[in-house]
């Protein structure tokens, strides 16, 4: 099913506005719209529906383009704006441009506009997909920041890059003091590092399984920790970091030790009391 284009048309002659449809229509854009002549009806138009894109000429009786892209830019939307008119020269279309216009088509050569509202739908649509896609990154950064989980990541190498609010609670390390220093500054120094290691599995491939190990706060003092290392990889799947979601046990590991030396005790007095 073909999709039926919505243009707003600020243009004072009727012909001219019908020959944009036509021509559009012409070339397998399916394309309605309406014709608004001053700036109060174009506000009353862009308040009352949604628009896929705007065709503005030059001058008119009551109202100019550069006062339609000032009044379109009020409105904050991301809409082509093509200006087409039998009047712009190249000064004049340099100032559209930085004025806000997208593009602009000459009347005498209207065989251009369906290709150039093609080409600015397609752009305006990969701009929404950028905006869409930074703000899927700006809320997940928001929630890796704020988790209660300790969450940091390395390069390839093992250098801390990033660094949330939940690692700082339990390590006690501003992300300030430690970002770019190695990961293994965590483990104690008296015991094997594990992070050339897991990096190394991650890098051939392998998965890392959620593991325990011990770690050091900034004052030192042990904790035992449960990690989950994961790659992070580009869009085309090549591994360029690693994220580790780091979990405090250390209350558990301690009833569990608990537990055991109580089984153990028990154990002892029954054998005794055979």
């Amino acid at each position: 099913m073909s999709i039926q284009y919505q243009a707003l048309q600020i243009e004072d002659c009727a012909t001219d506005a019908l020959l944009n449809l036509r021509q559009l229509q012409r070339e397998g854009l399916d394309t309605k719209g309406e014709r608004v002549e001053t700036a109060s009806q174009m506000r009353k138009a862009l308040e009352a529906k949604t628009w896929d894109f705007i065709l503005c000429d030059y001058q008119l009786p009551q109202f100019d383009v550069l006062s339609a892209l000032a009044l379109y830019k009020q409105t904050g939307l991301d809409i082509p704006f093509i200006v087409v008119s039998g009047r712009v020269g190249e000064a004049q279309a340099v100032k559209l441009i930085k004025a806000g216009a997208h593009e602009y088509v000459m009347k005498e050569n209207l065989v251009q506009l369906p290709a150039t509202v093609r080409r600015e739908l397609r752009a305006a649509e990969e701009r929404r997909a950028r905006k869409r896609e930074h703000a899927s990154e700006v809320l997940l950064a928001s929630i890796v920041r704020d988790c209660s989980d300790a969450i940091f990541g390395t390069t390839l190498e093992g250098s801390l890059v990033t660094w949330n609010k939940g690692a700082e609670r339990l390590y006690g390390y501003p992300a300030s003091e430690i970002l770019g220093r190695p990961a293994a500054i965590l483990e104690p120094p008296d015991q094997p590092t594990k992070q050339s290691a897991i990096l190394k599995r991650l890098r051939c491939g392998e998965p890392v399984e959620h593991f325990e190990t011990v770690h050091l706060r900034k004052n030192k003092t042990p904790i035992e920790v449960s990690l989950l290392v994961s790659p992070v990889k580009e869009p085309q799947g090549r591994m360029i970091a690693a994220s580790t979601i780091v979990q405090d046990i250390t209350d558990r590991k301690q009833r569990e030790h608990e537990r055991i030396g109580l089984i153990q005790g028990l154990t002892a007095a029954l054998a005794q009391a055979a």
